[in-house]
């Protein structure tokens, strides 16, 4: 509370609920490329990031030939949106809970045809690798390595999973869930590809790194769509 009762919202909150406002006010384009955002329970901070997959939609639209819908859709597992979203993606700092019936749901939904990116953005390693245990209690993580297709299938990564933020100083990863060669869920660890897609201002990443991270994310939409 500030002076003479004006509430003071911290810039973070303002940017969440501008971007949550513009989503629900602009039409998407039907048929169009998105991607829908889970909104998962155990108080992580699922909306990390919120300038990120606009603007990694953003950067697809004006380098490939993708229609997209630049706004991010937001949907917890289980509702109509849910449903009807093929490409999912999740993030956040802090603890991720699936229920039982959240698992059963995710699960059917990937096995299904629908495809789930999760980001790291550091502190979410630990719960989402005990969370997926309950999703896919039968598979094991893969890595993939720098030769793998989805490093150079549009843009080329001759490294692999670029290094955004140094968290602990351990090797970026990329690893898979598979299901008879269909990639179902990625999850990119030790790298945080949403602080590199987020806007220049926030994290004062160099322009290489953010370069390098929208990259990443595109040849991740090209991969999913041409499976």
């Amino acid at each position: 509370m500030g002076k003479e009762g004006v509430v003071f919202i911290p810039m973070f909150l303002n940017r969440f609920i501008l971007l949550t406002f513009i989503s629900c006010i602009f039409t998407q384009i039907p048929g169009a490329f998105s991607i829908t955002r889970i909104h998962y329970g155990g108080g992580g901070d699922w909306y990390a990031d919120p300038s990120s997959i606009p603007n990694l939609l953003t950067y697809v639209d004006r380098y490939t030939n993708i229609t997209v819908n630049k706004m991010e859709q937001r949907a917890k597992i289980g509702e109509d949106l849910f449903h009807r979203s093929p490409y999912l993606y999740m993030t956040g700092h802090g603890n991720v809970k699936f229920t039982n019936d959240d698992a059963f749901t995710l699960r059917a939904h990937l096995l299904a045809g629908a495809f789930l990116h999760a980001d790291d953005n550091y502190g979410m390693d630990k719960s989402f690798r005990r969370e997926m245990e309950k999703v896919f209690p039968d598979k094991e993580w893969v890595e993939l390595p720098p030769s793998h297709e989805i490093f150079k299938n549009h843009f080329t990564l001759t490294n692999g999973l670029p290094k955004v933020h140094e968290h602990d100083k351990k090797r970026p990863q990329a690893l898979g869930l598979f299901e008879d060669n269909r990639l179902l869920v990625l999850y990119t660890v030790e790298s945080d590809l949403g602080d590199g897609w987020e806007d220049e201002g926030v994290h004062h990443d160099s322009q290489d790194i953010r370069t390098a991270a929208l990259q990443m994310g595109t040849n991740i939409i090209v991969y999913v769509l041409s499976q």
